[in-house]
């Protein structure tokens, strides 16, 4: 009766639920929100080359972008332990979003890489925090449904927005894009201001030390959650640096063949989706990461076939073949399957590793392998197909992906009783 009485004074606030307002408020500000983001990921770059500065200085974007939101990643759990919850998701949509018309004022590199930074550190903000808040706003039994749900509002941006951002600035001029752009993250920033309202003061608390989750777990404590989370995060590494050479190399061997790339790449992103939404709800059912190694497995198959139809490609080819084609859609379709599902389990995994008291460092550590693993692999797999071909970076990448398998088998283990 007294761990009954302690751990209700421990309960802020009675979670809100997957079907309350709140939650849908939240995967209305993450869909707005990232869909800012991919409209511009592709457009900025296409921005900069208009303005003479080159393929270096395109990439040079990304890669700024993507450095901030690193560096403000690191630095969002101790916001979010100091009273950050309340307030980030709303100012980093709004930084994602407001500096974006100033894009228009030049297309020189020295100040699209300025305001490239400052939108990086809005969309640290935003990942961080809206992974975190997409399981403080549910009961711990719906972990990995609403992780699911918060992923299709990060996937949709990406299958809709992706290459509708480039269309729109060939077809309709930058401008259209750029205050689409701005316009949008707009939504996201209010949504999250009436989230707030509905959900109430109590969701940011995060003295909850001495409650369990759905798996009997106890909060870790500070000294031992990089231990706990080091296996998760070792998977996403190697998973996300493999969806990296997906996305960015995969239409260049393919380039002969562009209904081809553009199949296998909608493939890719439509099983993406797919697999996060299946590991949620399977998750919950079985109240552990059941598709961890199913998806290694999977993933490292489907890497495997596209480099068997890429080969060809070393030295020099006109397309693939039927066969080719088909072998390149579906092993990027059982790859984007495979990653999707890798990412829910590995978040759901260290949610409930980390405990409700540090949802902030383990929605933080997620998000930095994410990102980091998507950086690191363009760079080095990048380097060897430009030194060995793409066949051997894929299949590199196939390797990199069973390697995972001993951490996949550990982390889908039933839970000790």
């Amino acid at each position: 009766m007294e761990e009954i009485q302690g751990s209700a004074r421990n309960t802020q606030v009675p979670p809100a639920g997957l079907r309350s307002s709140a939650f849908r408020l939240l995967l209305l500000a993450t869909l707005t929100s990232f869909s800012s983001y991919i409209l511009l990921l592709p457009t900025v770059p296409l921005w900069v080359i208009e303005g003479g500065a080159g393929e270096f200085g395109a990439g040079a974007t990304t890669a700024v972008f993507m450095l901030t939101t690193v560096l403000t990643q690191l630095v969002m759990p101790w916001l979010l332990d100091h009273g950050g919850y309340k307030w980030t998701f709303t100012a980093g949509a709004l930084l994602l979003g407001l500096p974006t018309p100033l894009l228009l004022l030049s297309s020189d590199l020295a100040p699209v890489l300025a305001l490239s930074a400052v939108r990086g550190i809005g969309f640290g903000m935003i990942t961080v925090i809206g992974a975190a808040l997409s399981v403080r706003l549910v009961p711990a039994h719906q972990i990995g449904r609403a992780a699911a749900h918060y992923g299709v509002a990060i996937g949709i941006p990406n299958l809709v927005f992706l290459s509708i951002g480039v269309w729109m600035a060939l077809n309709l001029g930058f401008d259209a894009v750029f205050w689409a752009a701005t316009i949008i993250p707009l939504i996201g920033a209010a949504a999250t201001v009436a989230l707030w309202r509905v959900a109430g003061d109590g969701l940011a608390e995060t003295s909850t030390a001495g409650s369990k989750d759905d798996s009997g777990s106890l909060p870790a404590g500070r000294k031992r959650i990089w231990a706990l989370l080091a296996g998760p995060l070792l998977i996403m590494l190697a998973l996300s640096l493999s969806s990296s050479v997906v996305v960015t190399f995969l239409a260049i061997p393919l380039s002969a063949a562009p209904l081809v790339a553009s199949a296998a790449l909608l493939g890719y992103g439509a099983m993406t989706v797919v697999g996060r939404w299946l590991a949620g709800h399977l998750g919950d059912r079985h109240r552990r990461p059941v598709l961890a190694l199913p998806a290694i497995i999977l993933g490292a198959a489907g890497i495997g076939l596209v480099a068997i139809a890429v080969w060809p490609s070393q030295g020099g080819w006109d397309g693939p073949s039927t066969a080719g084609a088909v072998l390149t859609v579906v092993g990027a379709s059982l790859f984007g399957a495979a990653f999707g599902s890798a990412q829910n389990d590995t978040l759901v995994a260290m949610f409930r590793r980390s405990g409700p008291r540090q949802h902030g460092t383990a929605s933080a550590v997620w998000n930095i392998g994410f990102d980091a693993g998507t950086g690191v692999g363009s760079i080095s797999l990048g380097v060897l197909a430009q030194l060995a071909g793409f066949g051997p970076a894929f299949v590199a990448t196939a390797v990199i992906t069973a390697c995972c398998l001993p951490l996949a088998a550990r982390l889908g283990r039933p839970p000790v009783k």
